[in-house]
């Protein structure tokens, strides 16, 4: 049986001069004298022009049918030198190994094949060539695995429809509402639009309007002469802080009430003559005296039969002529017997206010004077007497804040009974 090239006693070739090669035996295990035999065929060993082996390394051993090659040398330090076994060569075709492998990758053993020749010739063919050993080619990814494949499609992913919860915390899909509700709801709407449209149309039909709360008022406002005590429109006593002069508080006493009369000979001529455009229905008159019992002040409620549109003519006419700060259209006192305002007449008048309200058929008025009787020469209106600077006798005695101070605060106590008010005293 022929030897196979590398194993131990193997004869080394030699070259001759005639170009024959010839094979020269060596030394087999430190032993000399062992020769080859005469009769078998001398494997050679095959390079490659550029092989970087050694010419006198010998070739790999075969593998063994029973046992697998040598362990991987991959990630290693192999041992280089004389005499060290070097990594295995790599069977083409076979797959790469990779530096995660520990053990030695099992591999069919083929059977060995005849040794061809070349043609005419003893000297058998040169072998394929090995591939050097150096690092692992990176693998490409099975197609069979890419989301890709047609093969093998993405699995579809499909989501549960939400739910929501009714009222008794049963589940219900979202977005649809059921079927009861939905009724109500109709039904809810239809009778809101027919209430909504019923009040409209009984409206239009009655004539209503939103004035009409307005007019009840104005009309309450001209009966209050008859369905209010007398001590809710001319309280017994007033307090006004900051109502006198350099914002000092003022307390006023009722002295005196006038019985409710019509309007003969309580105003001058030229005043009655001014106030006729809206009539007299009832005139109520009070007089207070301060703490002092200094001043007396007399308080007027006519209450007229004129409508809110005769009203608001006559205050603007007031307003815009200065009707009400003329000497000659000053109103009269009411001097009561037996009190300090006993002598309180026409010829002691020395400060007065007349207003005319717009939200209710009356004209408010006061005239103050002193309490002592004495006369006064040159009345001012007090509106000019509450001044800053004022000089006038009745300013300086504050008889314009008496005046103005009382008016206001009876007109607040008039408002008090008519609803909320739409005009502020000042």
């Amino acid at each position: 049986m022929p030897r196979r090239t590398g194993e131990a006693g193997a004869a080394a070739p030699t070259a001759g001069r005639d170009g024959r090669r010839s094979s020269s035996t060596a030394p087999d295990g430190g032993r000399d004298g062992d020769a080859t035999d005469p009769g078998t065929r001398t494997r050679y060993p095959r390079f490659r022009l550029g092989d970087s082996r050694s010419a006198d390394a010998a070739p790999p051993p075969s593998p063994s049918a029973r046992f697998p090659d040598a362990a991987p040398t991959v990630g290693r330090d192999a041992p280089r030198g004389g005499g060290a076994a070097q990594a295995p060569s790599r069977r083409p075709g076979a797959p790469a190994q990779t530096p995660t492998e520990t053990t030695a990758r099992l591999r069919p053993i083929p059977a060995a094949p005849e040794a061809e020749t070349a043609a005419g010739t003893d000297v058998p063919a040169p072998r394929a060539a090995v591939p050097p050993s150096g690092p692992a080619a990176p693998r490409t990814p099975d197609p069979a695995l890419s989301w890709s494949t047609p093969h093998d499609p993405r699995p579809l992913v499909s989501f549960g429809e939400p739910e929501g919860y009714d009222g008794l915390a049963r589940p219900r899909p979202l977005g649809g509402r059921p079927r009861p509700q939905a009724v109500a709801a109709a039904v809810c709407l239809v009778l809101g639009v027919g209430l909504l449209t019923g009040a409209v149309t009984g409206s239009w039909l009655a004539g209503d309007s939103g004035d009409d709360g307005a007019r009840s008022a104005y009309t309450e406002a001209g009966d209050l002469w008859h369905s209010v005590p007398v001590d809710q429109l001319f309280p017994p006593t007033l307090l006004g802080k900051g109502a006198g002069p350099g914002g000092a508080d003022r307390t006023w006493t009722r002295v005196a009430v006038a019985p409710d009369a019509d309007c003969a000979g309580a105003f001058d001529r030229l005043l009655a003559k001014a106030l006729d455009p809206v009539g007299c229905s009832r005139l109520l008159r009070a007089t207070y005296t301060d703490a002092t019992q200094s001043y007396v002040t007399t308080v007027g409620l006519l209450f007229t039969k004129a409508d809110a549109a005769a009203m608001t003519a006559l205050a603007d006419r007031f307003e815009k002529q200065g009707l009400g700060r003329r000497e000659d259209l000053m109103p009269l006192p009411y001097a009561a017997k037996d009190t300090v305002a006993a002598g309180f007449g026409a010829p002691q008048r020395a400060s007065w206010t007349v207003s005319v309200l717009t939200d209710a058929p009356v004209v408010v008025y006061a005239v103050s004077g002193w309490a002592d009787g004495r006369t006064v020469d040159e009345p001012e209106p007090a509106e000019e007497a509450v001044e800053s600077g004022a000089a006038s006798a009745p300013a300086q005695a504050g008889l314009g804040h008496e005046a103005k101070g009382l008016a206001d605060r009876v007109e607040r106590a008039l408002r008090k009974n008519i609803g909320t008010p739409t005009e502020h005293p000042s």
